[in-house]
């Protein structure tokens, strides 16, 4: 079999496993943006115990390598007796680890919004969750952007992690089929093409984005 039948033949697979990808993304994504936003406002608590957690928390998931947190997860969670099929336990592991990094660009991205904002919003008789809702988050959207797009670019990429517990997305496919085809070059190199043209739609739906957001700004 030729090299370009066996791509040809195995692109059915790989496109499989790149709509898993992209389903791990999109979850990981949601559930990481809530846990940022509540580690953010956490973070900005003017209490000493909530930011202590939260900069505890971002520290431990910054410090440590994400596979490992996904063995913790996958393979940890039967010891507190919650047992985690692989795609629960790669979403909630890809999920608690990229908010960590939201959270510092939500929280950098608040934090440069000026003081001023809050004050005059507190005088037009806002409350502090009006002012943050209607007043500071969108302006601070503007700031934070870039980097929730490269985190997502980056979250397209770990996915491939959770292929080492048996979730079938793009990576696991391809390696499926070099087992049985051991042709592992032309293959690695399709899967590589394919997060590559993932990462340049995401790349491009962000410079979309940020076009829409600097004329809603004007």
């Amino acid at each position: 079999m030729s090299i370009t039948t066996l791509i040809i033949n195995s692109l059915p697979v790989l496109a499989l496993g790149a709509v898993i990808t992209v389903k791990f993304a999109v979850l990981s994504m949601i559930f990481g943006l809530i846990g940022a936003a509540v580690l953010a406002l956490m973070g900005l608590s003017t209490g000493r115990v909530l930011p202590r957690i939260a900069r505890a928390y971002v520290s431990l998931m910054r410090g440590t390598p994400l596979l490992v947190q996904i063995f913790v997860v996958y393979y940890g969670s039967p010891s507190i007796g919650l047992s985690l099929d692989p795609t629960p336990a790669g979403v909630i592991a890809l999920s608690a680890n990229v908010a960590a990094y939201l959270s510092e660009s939500m929280r950098g991205a608040l934090s440069g919004i000026p003081r001023g904002q809050w004050l005059a919003a507190y005088s037009l008789g806002l409350t502090w969750r009006q002012t943050l809702r209607y007043v500071v988050a969108p302006q601070a959207l503007r700031i934070a952007v870039p980097s929730l797009s490269n985190s997502l670019i980056s979250l397209i990429k770990d996915t491939s992690l959770v292929s080492v517990i048996t979730v079938a997305e793009l990576l696991r496919n391809a390696q499926e089929i070099i087992a049985a085809t051991y042709q592992p070059l032309p293959l690695y190199l399709s899967a590589a093409a394919i997060y590559w043209v993932l990462c340049q739609l995401l790349e491009w739906f962000q410079h979309w984005f940020e076009r829409r957001l600097a004329l809603a700004a004007r």
